[in-house]
């Protein structure tokens, strides 16, 4: 149905309109701005989704109508399918500028001219060497106002104006010391995320008219057979369409066994095959595959700060002032000025602003080697939050793996065998779980090829195709009775709903404009959905609900068996969404876990969205979290270590306060050199880096 528009304002190459699709709760403005920013003739986009409006920059006015025209038009999976475009970043971000040991000589240099015990001659030495320092100190000031540069500055200055050049030059140099290994560090935890990224592979060999060849990796294209051998890295993500090898995956999933992959399998890039060789049918190539998202996720967090983060930083720079004004007061007391210097030397900004980035990027770094991508430290500390989980069923309580139980036949002269040879020749094309079980099922029972012509695949309803002239159509009820206008008879209702009312899955095969057949599937429930659901209670979960498109009678079997707290049948797939959100309306901090296109709205309403191994693309686009092994028992690995960051997090904080707070006394009281408090406040800051680089495990 046409999105309703209405255009409340209108001048010169601008136009405000009121747009209804704004008005319901799964659509994320942000998403739907850049879609509209696609829009030929489109400059810019501003949308307020309280009042459902949308303001539009043109660069002509006489492309207003075919732009409301395509407003009138947009679905929600389109502006999923853009963000999912859009989003993934497959170059690595620019490796940061190496540490220096040039300012550590630099400021060593004038130890060189004390034993000359000129004070000139030191005097010099010293001004050479800390005058970078009282550069960087008055840049600060003038630019950010009084931060724990300036102060650094202030107490390099105090010693340099009285003369105490071993002071000045002490300090100057514990300083460039400490800043070496921070920054040295802080990088490490950047480069630990980014050698989750593995190298491009530049050429591949595919097949092209029956003959292998070599062509570069940005040439391949979906549907590309691509050709890898033992020792090769997979390049692309697909399905196994010929061979057998050992796959190891243990740079994508963290497995370090290698997994015996075989025909109709899928396999992902940046995994390498250890023995055998594989024919792949490319399904996502370049920026969609598994090894550029994971790029996208690292990009994501090295970039993103936490809330945690925020407010360290925010009250690293509040205490700036309260160790300016203790200075002022021991100068006032005792006027001495060594006392004003050490104290200037203990600051809380270091240990407070830097410690906590990295406890969240060791984090990252750990989830991700074990097939967990992690968007950034927001997502991690939103997850420690949480206390509701929200499953969908199909392919995340249950495998998604399909067999085949029945076939019904409901034409003469069709046997059994004929009606699942005919569907096995039309699906063995493609890779979704119900194609396979039906080829699968068809192979068991020797399957004869059925001739048809080229095979059309229409999204979220079935395949269409030709055999002996006759139109054969398979997919759902809705696709076959609404769509192709095949009747179905009260006894086939009546089957129909038997089969539906005991919760199995249904697919349909009409023949020359009749109902040729109907073949019964059904799904397994996890084997360990039981023990995970007990053990996210065990770690903090209060709720845990199940959402599914499934009759009430079958899903609360499931939700009875499993100890879901409360289930939702008979979905529509807005449904979850709407959901969610009253959910989180409600107060309560919901993760959203599911694996589908149609759950691509709930993972975005959700607290916190994540994604199953075999998702969809959408709902991968769209998760905050995105496995890369298929087991479910990863989201409580990934509420522990949630957990545990948060700790370290707090327990770096505590003992940053307390460590530092301890040294300011000392030094206000006269009791430590400006040495010493200068050695122990970057010796603490650089033990509290080492401990949060170490994370947790």
């Amino acid at each position: 149905m046409a999105n309703s528009i209405e255009i409340v304002h209108r001048s010169n190459k601008r136009v405000r309109l009121k747009y209804g699709l704004l008005k319901h709760n799964y659509v994320d403005s942000g998403m739907l701005a850049g879609l509209i920013e696609s829009f030929e003739g489109v400059k810019s986009v501003r949308i307020n989704k309280k009042a459902a409006s949308v303001v539009l920059m043109l660069e002509d006015d006489s492309l207003l109508a075919d732009t409301i025209e395509a407003l009138r038009n947009v679905t929600l999976y389109d502006i999923l399918d853009n963000h999912a475009e859009n989003s993934v970043c497959i170059s690595c971000v620019d490796t940061d500028e190496e540490a220096s040991y040039e300012g550590i000589i630099k400021a060593a240099a004038p130890f060189t001219l004390m034993p000359f015990r000129n004070d000139t001659l030191n005097q010099v030495g010293t001004l050479a060497a800390t005058t970078p320092l009282m550069l960087d100190g008055i840049k600060a000031l003038t630019s950010e106002g009084v931060t724990s540069h300036v102060l650094e500055s202030l107490a390099v200055g105090v010693s340099l104006w009285q003369k105490d050049y071993l002071a000045a030059n002490s300090t100057n140099l514990l300083l460039e010391v400490g800043e070496y290994i921070e920054h040295t560090m802080v990088k490490r935890s950047d480069d630990m995320l980014r050698n989750l990224i593995k190298p491009n592979i530049e050429y591949v060999w595919i097949i092209q008219d029956d003959i292998e060849v070599q062509v570069h990796s940005n040439e391949i294209s979906v549907g590309d057979i691509i050709i890898v051998n033992a020792g090769d890295t997979i390049p692309i993500d697909g399905h196994i369409v010929e061979g057998q090898a050992l796959v190891n995956q243990a740079s994508m999933t963290g497995e370090s066994v290698p997994v015996e992959k075989k025909r109709g399998d899928n396999v992902l890039s940046g995994t390498v095959i250890e023995e055998g060789r594989l024919k792949i049918w490319a399904e996502y190539v370049g920026k969609n595959t598994a090894t550029a998202r994971v790029a996208n996720y690292i990009q994501n967090s090295l970039n993103q700060r936490s809330k945690t983060a925020q407010n360290a930083y925010k009250l690293a720079d509040k205490l700036v002032p309260m160790t300016l004004g203790l200075a002022g007061f021991a100068y006032v007391t005792t006027r001495d000025w060594q006392r004003v210097a050490a104290v200037l030397q203990a600051d809380y900004s270091c240990a407070l602003k830097l410690a906590t980035p990295v406890a969240f990027k060791s984090t990252l770094k750990y989830a991700g080697e074990n097939g967990m991508m992690i968007k950034g430290a927001q997502v991690l500390e939103n997850l420690s939050e949480v206390d509701t989980v929200v499953f969908d069923k199909t392919g995340t309580l249950t495998y998604g793996d399909l067999e085949v139980e029945e076939v019904k036949v409901f034409c003469k002269g069709w046997s059994k065998k004929r009606l699942l040879d005919l569907a096995a020749s039309a699906e063995e094309h493609y890779f979704h779980p119900v194609a396979e079980a039906v080829v699968k099922a068809a192979k068991s029972e020797d399957f004869v090829h059925v001739h048809h012509d080229e095979v059309e695949f229409i999204v979220s309803h079935g395949v269409v195709t030709y055999s002996e002239g006759k139109k054969v159509v398979i997919g759902s009820r809705h696709f076959l009775e609404d769509d192709e206008g095949i009747t179905f008879s009260d006894a086939q209702i009546k089957v129909r709903q038997k089969y539906k009312e005991e919760g199995k899955i249904l697919l349909f095969i009409g023949y020359d404009h009749k109902l040729l057949g109907m073949i019964v599937l059904n799904d397994h429930v996890r084997e360990d959905a039981k023990e995970t659901i007990q053990r996210l209670r065990d770690n903090g979960i209060k709720n845990i609900y199940m959402l599914t498109g499934d009759i009430a009678t079958k899903a609360q079997e499931v939700g009875d068996e499993l100890g879901i707290d409360k289930v939702y049948a008979d979905l529509k797939p807005t449904d979850k969404a709407e959901i969610v959100k009253e959910l989180t309306d409600q107060g309560a901090k919901v993760a959203f876990v599911g694996d589908g296109i149609n759950d691509a709205p709930a993972l975005i309403n959700a607290h916190v969205g994540i994604s199953m191994a075999k998702s969809a693309d959408i709902a991968t686009a769209t998760a905050d979290i995105s496995l890369l092994k298929d087991s479910i028992m990863s989201i409580v690995e990934l509420k522990i270590l949630s957990d545990k960051t948060m700790k370290l997090i707090k327990s770096n904080y505590q003992v940053t306060v307390g460590a530092n707070s301890a040294i300011l006394l000392a030094a206000t009281l006269g009791k430590i050199s400006p040495i010493t408090t200068s050695l122990l406040h970057n010796g603490t800051t650089v033990g509290l880096l080492i401990r949060a680089i170490r994370g947790v495990r």
